[in-house]
Parts: C-alpha cells; sequence; structure tokens
C-alpha cells in the first residue's frame, strides 16, 4: 500500500466519524471553558468535566436561534455531532442546540470565594496602594518560557529603558503554581530594591487560570507592603487576584504599559516644562528689571546729593527773591525817609531865614508865636538869616498879615 497523504488520512477519518451512528447524533454534558465569540457570529469553547475535555464550534446559523447566554463556567448539554476539521486534523463537536444544566464546579468555587473576601474587604479601594510613577526595578513573577514575559520585557524596555527588570520563574498553571506564585512574591517583598510586582500569565479557560484563583494566593497579594499589578489572561478573563491586586491589568502587555511612563512622553514634558521655565525665567527678569529702573529712579531722586543740589538751588532762588525784597523794602524805606525828610524840611522854621524872613525870640529865646506872647516895652530879637537884631516893643496892633507882614 503506497504512503497516504495528510489530507487523505484526515478525509478518511472524517468518513468514519460521520458513519458512527452515536457521533452523528450526540448530546454531552460539561461545563463551558475558553468561551470565545467570533466577530463572524461563531461560539467556540471547549466542554469539560473533571478528567478530560472536547473542543466545541457552533456556527452563526445554529447560534442566531439560541435562546442561552453563554458564559464561562456554565454547565450545558449540547447536541450535535462529532467530526474532524481537515485542515488542522483535529476533531470537535458541532454543537446543533444547547440547554443549560447549571453553574460548573470551577465557576461556583470562583464565586463563593469572590464573595468571601469581598465581605472581609481584601477588595477594598481604600485599601490598594499607590503604583509608584517610575519605578526603578519591577520584580515580575511569571512563567519564563512563556509569551506573558517576553511581551512585559519588550514593552518595559521599550517606553522605559531605564527601569531594571528582576524575573522571577514560576508555575502559572496546575496543582502546585500557586504555591510557587506565593514564593516568589515573598521573594521579591522582601527584597529592598524592588519598587513594584507584576504577576500574570497569558489567557486560557478557567481550569487553566485556577492557580490566580486560589485563596493563599489572593491572601499573600493582599499581605504584600510593596504595590502589585495583576496581569492574567485576556481582557475579559477575571481572576481573584485581578481583584486583590492594587491594579488589573487586562493583557501582561496592559501591565507593562501601566507599570512604566512612556520615556518619549517624559522627553517631550521635560522639554515642554524646561520651555516653560525658561519663559517664565525671562518674565521674571524683565518684571525685576523693570522694579530695578524705578528703584534706581527713585534712588536718584531722593539721592542726598541730588536732593543738596536742588535745595542749593532753590535756597539760590529763595535768596534772590530776598534780596530783592529786601532791596525793594530798603528803597520804599529811603524814599518814605526822604519824603519825611523833605516833610521836616518844609516844616523847618530856619528855611524861611534864607528868603529874608525872621524868626522872633524873646529875651529868654523861646519863639514868639503870637503877639500875645510880648508886651510893650518888651526886648525882642529877630534872628536874621546873617545875626540877631535886639529891639524894643513900642506898639502891638492885632491885624491880618499882608504881604508877609503885620
Amino acid at each position: 500500500m503506497k504512503p497516504l497523504k495528510v489530507s487523505e488520512v484526515n478525509k478518511y477519518i472524517k468518513q468514519i466519524f460521520a458513519g458512527d451512528m452515536i457521533l452523528s447524533n450526540v448530546e454531552i454534558e460539561g461545563e463551558i471553558s475558553n468561551f470565545k465569540r467570533h466577530y463572524s457570529g461563531h461560539l467556540y469553547f471547549s466542554l469539560k468535566d473533571d478528567r478530560a475535555r472536547i473542543k466545541c464550534v457552533m456556527f452563526k446559523s445554529d447560534a442566531e436561534s439560541l435562546y442561552l447566554n453563554l458564559s464561562e463556567g456554565q454547565r450545558v448539554v449540547a447536541k450535535g455531532y462529532v467530526s474532524i476539521y481537515e485542515q488542522g486534523g483535529d476533531y470537535q463537536l458541532y454543537v446543533k442546540k444547547i440547554s443549560n444544566k447549571g453553574i460548573g464546579d470551577l465557576y461556583a468555587a470562583f464565586e463563593e470565594l469572590k464573595k468571601k473576601l469581598e465581605k472581609e474587604g481584601l477588595f477594598d479601594s481604600e485599601l490598594k496602594k499607590e503604583i509608584p510613577s517610575m519605578p526603578k526595578k519591577i520584580g515580575i513573577v511569571t512563567s519564563s518560557t512563556g509569551a506573558a514575559i517576553k511581551d512585559i520585557i519588550s514593552v518595559i524596555k521599550r517606553r522605559f529603558p531605564p527601569c531594571e527588570i528582576l524575573v522571577y520563574p514560576s508555575l502559572v498553571q496546575g496543582p502546585n503554581a500557586p504555591y510557587d506564585i506565593i514564593q516568589g512574591l515573598l521573594y521579591l517583598e522582601n527584597r529592598g530594591d524592588i519598587d513594584l510586582i507584576i504577576t500574570g500569565r497569558g489567557g486560557g479557560s478557567i481550569e487553566e487560570l485556577a492557580a490566580f484563583n486560589d485563596e493563599q494566593l489572593a491572601r499573600t497579594i493582599f499581605s504584600l507592603s510593596k504595590p502589585i499589578i495583576s496581569a492574567v489572561g485576556h481582557e475579559t478573563d477575571f481572576t481573584i487576584a485581578d481583584f486583590v491586586a492594587d491594579l488589573r491589568a487586562p493583557t501582561p502587555s496592559a501591565a507593562a504599559e501601566l507599570s512604566v511612563p512612556n520615556i518619549e512622553s517624559l522627553n517631550q514634558l521635560l522639554d515642554s516644562k524646561f520651555n516653560q521655565l525658561i519663559f517664565n525665567y525671562k518674565n521674571k527678569l524683565d518684571i525685576e528689571s523693570n522694579n530695578l529702573r524705578l528703584i534706581r529712579k527713585g534712588l536718584k531722586y531722593n539721592n542726598p546729593v541730588y536732593k543738596l543740589r536742588s535745595n542749593r538751588h532753590q535756597l539760590e532762588i529763595l535768596f534772590k527773591d530776598l534780596v530783592l525784597k529786601i532791596e525793594s523794602k530798603i528803597n520804599d524805606y529811603k524814599k518814605h525817609t526822604r519824603d519825611l525828610e523833605n516833610s521836616i524840611k518844609l516844616l523847618n522854621p530856619t528855611l524861611s531865614l534864607d528868603r529874608g524872613n525872621g524868626i522872633l525870640l524873646d529875651k529868654d529865646g523861646l519863639l514868639i508865636k503870637s503877639i500875645d506872647d510880648i508886651i510893650i516895652g518888651d526886648d525882642i530879637n529877630i534872628l536874621m538869616k546873617d545875626g540877631t537884631i535886639t529891639t524894643l516893643v513900642k506898639d502891638v496892633s492885632k491885624g491880618e498879615v499882608h504881604d508877609g507882614c503885620k
């Protein structure tokens, strides 16, 4: 017999499945795991029990008549036929109808533990620790061979190269995985150079993520003094570790992005801050320069030398004004004195002597002002310009003075 091609073998197996009366119309009971709704409308999931699993697909034409809202951990009875996908060589259940059978054991245990820990306060947002904005060293607890660690390291080194990374390899699946993860967390907790811890793994079914739904692991995460980011599965996957951690990342790559800043953005921010600092400095310098000019003007105006010069000028003006006023006053007094002198001269009786008049004096030398001051027989003196005449009064008569004579 000549060798068969792979496609020929898969086609032969498909014919065997199709000819089997049980597999061509079978009902299978199990718990939904790794449920995915494709954008095309097809449903992809697995049915499992405590010992095995079978892949399932429900095409859009059958899914449109489905009245159930399928979810992870749901226990159902799926009716359809078992066949092989020739291109991939995988056999799977092609589901035509699904009826509800209740919630699966793993999902029920997940919900029960979630309610218990939430009631104890392990999920309280007030107790969440702040994630450092610029950690110097990050510790990571995950599988050293999975895609998650590669994604985390790649993103951190791209976004923030100065950050150091310390990886603690651990199991992320299986019965020993919770203990392994706990040991890694405690090791990083006791190191003084770790600023932030990330733990997680890639996506999977609820049983594949069971290690991160462990109660002891949840309590260990809650007890850590260092901030921790949980990065388990895909965006739609949720575990107990996600609720207890200080920050939940939808994917390992997202955890790396949330843990460190983007150095390019930091450089842009620093440039912006530096430019703003230069602007503020120049603005402050301009303001202070204006203030200095005003102060300088004030000092110049209040300078004692300037004040003395200004006061001296004022004194000179005042002195000149005082001199003018004094001179004017002196001139006024001189004029007044001359007027008085003239008045006195006009009143001086000796002035009339120059005009040929005489002054009558009695024998005692007193001025005779009226004829009543003399008696007939008295000797009187007549004071003339150039001498004195003594005469005897022979007669006195009263009358008007005419032409200067009595």
